[in-house]
This record gives C-alpha cells, sequence and structure tokens, in this order.
C-alpha cells in the first residue's frame, strides 16, 4: 500500500514509524508529513531516508491510507480532503471519536464492524482502549453494569513539551511548560480541559467512548491524573456486574483473551508496573479481586504503554485489519 503518516515526528509519529517496522508492514511507498518547522528534514525508515513533506504535498500524492496523529484541528481541516480523494484515513485524534457517522474501533472489540465505506475511522483515546480491552472479555459474559475507574496517566500523553519539562525539573533547569505546576514528585488531577460540569475531557472521553464501543447502558465514572511516568498509563477500576461470578472465573477469562496479560501474584510481587509496559503491546491486569463492599462487583489495575495500544498499535492494527478485508489497495 502507499501510506502517510501525518504528524510523523510528534511522540505517537515516531511510534508509528517503529511499530510499522517492528511488524514488518508492506509498504510500496510512505509518505511522511510534519509543521512547517520540520519540512526538508529526514527521517530514517528500514535503512531508508524519507524527506517530510507539507500536508498539501501529500494530498496530491496517491495515496491508499493516511495515519493522523497531528491533533484535532488539522484533523478536522484535512481528513475529509483526503477521504474525498479516496484515501482510508484512521484518526489517532478525538475530531471523529463522537461523530455518529464514524466508527470508534478497538480491532479486538469491534473490528468486524467495519466495511469499503468506511473511509474515516476514529481511533479511540488512549485510556480508553487499555480499559476497555481489559473489560470488554468481563462484560461479554457476566454483564457490566457500572464502571467507577481512575487513571494515573503518563506525561507521554501531553506530548515532547511535557517530557521535557519533567527532565528539565528533574535536573534543576527552567523551560517551557506544559502543565500549571511542576510534574516532578508531583500528580496533578488535570487531564485536558475542563467543562462546565467539573469533568476534564480526558474523563469524560473515557465515558463517552465507553459508551459508544461497548454499550451505552453501562454507568461510567471517571478521575483522571497526570503522575510524573514516561512508561504508560495505569488505571484503578471498579466494575459492578449483571451475573455473579468467581473470581478464579474472571481471571481464567483474562489470561485467556487476545491483547490481554494476567500479571496478578501478588505473593511473588507480581502486578503491572508502567515500567514493564513500555514498549509492548500488550494490556497488563493484576491485583484482580472482589470487591466485598457491594454484591457482584470486582476491581481490577490495568497498565498500558500509551503511545503504544493507546495510540499507534492500535492504529496499525485498524490498518492492517482494513487491508486484509480488501477495504484499501
Amino acid at each position: 500500500m502507499n501510506l502517510a503518516v501525518i504528524g510523523a515526528t510528534g511522540l505517537v509519529g515516531e511510534e508509528i514509524l517503529k511499530v510499522l517496522q517492528e511488524k514488518k508492514i508492506k509498504i510500496n511507498e510512505l509518505t511522511l508529513v510534519a509543521s512547517n518547522k520540520s519540512i526538508g528534514k529526514t527521517i530514517n525508515f528500514n535503512n531508508n531516508n524519507y524527506k517530510i513533506i507539507s500536508i498539501e504535498e501529500a494530498l496530491e500524492k496517491k495515496l491508499d491510507a493516511a495515519i493522523f496523529s497531528a491533533g484535532k484541528e488539522l484533523s478536522l481541516k484535512w481528513a475529509t480532503k483526503f477521504a474525498n480523494y479516496g484515501v482510508t484515513v484512521i484518526d489517532n485524534s478525538s475530531a471523529w471519536r463522537m461523530d455518529k457517522t464514524k466508527k470508534l474501533i478497538v480491532p479486538e472489540i469491534n473490528g468486524e464492524e467495519l466495511n469499503y465505506e468506511d473511509k474515516i475511522i476514529a481511533n479511540p483515546n488512549c485510556s480508553t482502549i487499555q480499559m476497555l480491552i481489559a473489560l470488554a472479555p468481563i462484560h461479554f459474559k457476566y454483564g457490566i453494569t457500572r464502571i467507577i475507574v481512575s487513571t494515573y496517566q503518563s506525561i507521554t500523553g501531553t506530548g515532547r513539551v511535557a517530557v521535557n519539562q519533567l527532565n528539565n525539573e528533574y535536573n534543576e533547569i527552567e523551560g517551557e511548560m506544559a502543565y500549571k505546576y511542576q510534574i516532578h514528585q508531583n500528580a496533578i488531577p488535570h487531564c485536558d480541559d475542563f467543562e462546565e460540569n467539573g469533568y476534564t475531557k480526558e474523563e469524560l472521553k473515557l465515558i463517552n467512548e465507553t459508551h459508544k464501543i461497548l454499550d451505552s447502558n453501562i454507568s461510567v465514572t471517571a478521575t483522571a491524573v497526570r503522575v510524573p511516568i514516561i512508561g504508560g498509563h495505569s488505571e484503578s477500576i471498579n466494575l459492578t456486574l449483571d451475573k455473579s461470578f468467581q473470581i478464579d472465573d474472571i481471571k481464567k477469562l483474562l489470561s485467556e483473551s487476545t491483547g490481554v496479560k494476567l500479571q496478578d501474584d501478588p505473593k511473588n510481587f507480581e502486578y503491572p508496573m508502567p515500567v514493564y509496559a513500555k514498549g509492548k503491546d500488550d494490556v497488563f491486569v493484576g491485583r484482580v479481586r472482589e470487591d466485598f463492599s457491594c454484591e457482584n462487583s470486582l476491581n481490577l489495575w490495568v497498565v498500558s504503554d500509551n503511545l503504544r495500544k493507546g495510540a499507534a498499535t492500535n492504529a496499525i492494527q485498524i490498518l492492517q485489519l482494513i487491508n486484509s478485508k480488501g477495504f484499501i489497495s
């Protein structure tokens, strides 16, 4: 296929190129797009140097697919233009996620919904993807009625400026601030902008995207926190189920689920942590235990590399899926 990566120099863009190489995706022609300050620079991919071009130039190329990872505003402006040229767009921003005419896809959960007519496909939010990979098997067997989730989110979800801020603070260097407060040795209960109802956009994404992907009847509430972590996002999740369960059956179900790696041996100090999730595509689940305070309820701890399964890998899995079904050339 002829593929474009829009936003190739960002943290997610870099991860997309890394995953494409690791998975040995066959690409006839690769087009790389970034901001104006990066045009003309080169990126090495599979031992070949590719010059970064403008998005206007990319639109004139004969592309089969384009993965957008350059923010909501750019996606709103350009995704439809690419789609009108017959290009299948997989968009990593929030631009199209809640658009009723666009599908929000996690391949392991609802990939079968895609068809040839889908020219703009939305990639869910990173924290939503990892949560639902872990919860979908439980929901399909037992029925989830309520989710309470608290996230502990890596600074990489904010971007390179946040990584620089943490490094600068660690080294006691003044520099550009991604956050209003220091992130080093701190936890900030503020991911994305606040809305009028007191929730942040990140928290509402967890709620709304769960309804669109999994089940609109599930009650969901969320609190999202930014922590000084590089490796990935962590989530403390409390579930109430429609049916009774045995905790060993839940663990067995998770251990057999695609994309999930169960790490649940507290006696031997085995549980998911971002430091071990970094660079991996799995969603790690542990601390699986019954919630004795509420009937048919349990707790889980879920960790995943937000740049991988939470963004790059999920987008490339969508690309592989639609290519295998013959939806792109």
